[in-house]
């Protein structure tokens, strides 16, 4: 396997020097620029596998720089800054941005990120069809936000097509009210767990399944619940 390559666009000499240093360490390859033109005529014609980019650049800025690759490239960017509000933050993953490190940072924890980022890249990206989840009589469409049991469509809030999500992607696992508010509710929810009880009635509901027989969405008593059926070979 080739040595992956990682362009580092900072005017700071320190920075890249110290960057350079962990990732080479790391196994990587390391390229630089000390400007936003110079960054960008690197990242089109050196073809780097991941981009470190500071956002406040000589020439042209870190987000600028960010919009043009995005035109013609998916290369994952970390994005590296001083400034910490919130808008800087936002502005960079609508630019299409894959992770933010603010200043002060930890090079070691740069490097970490990176592996990480590149890691993810090279599983194979999956097709609609392979992201539906596939039972006997149901199946789950994550990017629709569709479900069709035994050849129907079934009718579900946004909430409950969440929480069906949420167990049918690891059948059998035992999932207590607090795991599935965290998944589909958010671990700032601080309502009645007794909230998830609920939700898996009017979602057995939509199924047709019978509480007393589940096909589906089984309860542990005491614990929570867990989904029954097995993915479809």
């Amino acid at each position: 396997m080739s040595t992956q390559r990682i362009l580092v666009v900072d005017d700071e000499p320190k920075i890249r020097m110290t960057l350079r240093g962990y990732l080479e360490a790391d196994g990587f390859e390391v390229l630089e620029a000390p400007d936003g033109p110079s960054g960008l005529a690197s990242a089109v014609r050196e073809r780097p596998d991941l981009i470190v980019l500071d956002v406040m650049l000589p020439g042209l800025d870190g987000f600028e720089v960010l919009r043009r690759i995005r035109a013609s490239s998916q290369v994952p960017v970390i994005l590296l800054t001083a400034r910490t509000e919130e808008v800087d933050r936002v502005i960079g993953f609508t630019a299409g941005s894959d992770d933010y490190v603010t200043k002060p940072f930890s090079a070691r924890e740069l490097a970490l990120r990176a592996r990480a980022i590149l890691r993810r890249a090279e599983v194979p990206a999956q097709t609609p069809e392979e992201r539906a989840l596939r039972f006997d009589g149901l199946v789950i469409d994550p990017d629709t936000r569709t479900v069709t049991g035994d050849g129907r469509t079934v009718e579900l809030s946004a909430l409950d097509f969440d929480l069906l999500v949420a167990l049918a992607g690891a059948p059998g696992r035992v999932f207590t009210r607090r795991g599935l508010i965290d998944h589909v509710w958010g671990r700032d929810f601080f309502g009645d767990e007794r909230v998830v009880d609920v939700h898996i009635r009017t979602l057995r509901r939509a199924l047709g399944d019978d509480a007393s027989a589940p096909r589906y969405v089984g309860t542990v008593r005491a614990i929570g619940y867990r989904f029954l059926a097995r993915p479809a070979g």
